[in-house]
């Protein structure tokens, strides 16, 4: 294998950059050349190929977002497409693919190797870290740092007026940010998809609170009642309760990357390298219990990735 295309799919991740940085310069270091693709997979039918070197990946591993660019555009969902796509990685002298994504662009990596056996390795990055497989996906520890330092100001600013705030977090299919964060914040209850969120309790909960002391909701957004518009809805339509809502959304996704995520991505590029040189394809290159672990694609987008019942219990605990 003497050439291998780099791609970036779905929503940007802190970290992205580091884990380009990292894929180019450990190809390079096994006389290898990386094709960066950009825009994502829409970038493989448009061709948009650029040869990457280590001056191009000078001075990028603090920088957020991506240089690649991306796009959550899925042209290879149609598979005469995706067979297009495969016969223009080849006809480029492309050997293999890594992309690095969430689960939705790990499942259409997965594809292009299963009906046209083209290698393939797959990095999970994605700040919902809902990938299975991995402890962790780059850009999540970033956006807990920018939700926690945006949730450390409104507590200011609730802690004065007494209010009852309810602050919207990014996780559509998983509560990591939801739960982590809140449990690191202090926040008075948490709602994530993973859990029913009781409104009567929660009720009684605001209700009894000391001196109409302020009270921190902190919600991620694919709870069952929706996001935290739709819950501030129901507390004053069933309980006659005002509350703020704050949603962070994209600004969890922006800004610079965790040193946390920088070495993840680090490691992640340079095992995704290994794994190309080594045959280890069709897999997703992670971190499990502190080591690099490799798991077949299939599982990364077919298992739910299963939030930790101590931390549900934490949450309870010190709320």
């Amino acid at each position: 294998m003497k050439r291998i295309g780099l791609l970036t799919s779905g929503t940007d991740a802190p970290g992205m950059n580091a884990l380009i940085r990292s894929v180019v310069r450990t190809a390079e270091s096994k006389k290898m050349e990386v094709i960066g693709i950009s825009h994502g997979f829409k970038g493989i039918i448009e061709e948009q190929f650029k040869t990457m070197s280590r001056a191009d990946t000078a001075n990028i591993v603090g920088l957020g977002g991506t240089i690649l660019k991306t796009s959550k555009y899925m042209p290879i969902e149609e598979e005469h497409i995706r067979k297009q796509a495969v016969e223009q990685l080849r006809k480029a002298g492309i050997d293999g693919l890594i992309a690095a994504g969430g689960p939705w662009s790990l499942r259409h990596l997965h594809l292009m190797n299963k009906k046209h056996n083209y290698p393939v390795v797959g990095i999970g990055a994605i700040v919902d870290n809902d990938v299975y497989g991995t402890d962790y996906t780059i850009g999540y520890d970033s956006a807990l740092n920018t939700a926690a330092d945006a949730i450390d100001k409104i507590r200011d600013t609730a802690d004065s007026m007494g209010n009852v705030f309810i602050i919207e977090v990014m996780g559509s299919q998983a509560g990591y940010i939801a739960i982590n964060v809140g449990i690191g914040c202090g926040a008075e209850y948490i709602a994530i998809p993973e859990t029913i969120t009781n409104i009567p309790d929660l009720h009684r909960r605001i209700s009894t609170r000391n001196d109409n002391k302020r009270y921190i909701i902190v919600i991620g957004e694919g709870d069952e009642v929706g996001g935290g518009f739709d819950l501030a809805k129901i507390l004053k339509d069933s309980y006659n309760i005002d509350s703020t809502v704050s949603v962070l959304g994209a600004m969890q996704k922006g800004g610079k990357p965790s040193v946390a995520d920088r070495i993840l991505a680090s490691r992640l590029g340079h095992a995704a390298v290994e794994a190309m040189i080594d045959g280890n394809t069709n897999s997703m290159v992670g971190i499990v219990n502190g080591a690099v672990h490799h798991t077949p694609l299939p599982l990364t987008f077919e298992r739910k990735k299963i939030l930790p019942d101590y931390l549900v219990s934490l949450s309870d605990i010190l709320a």
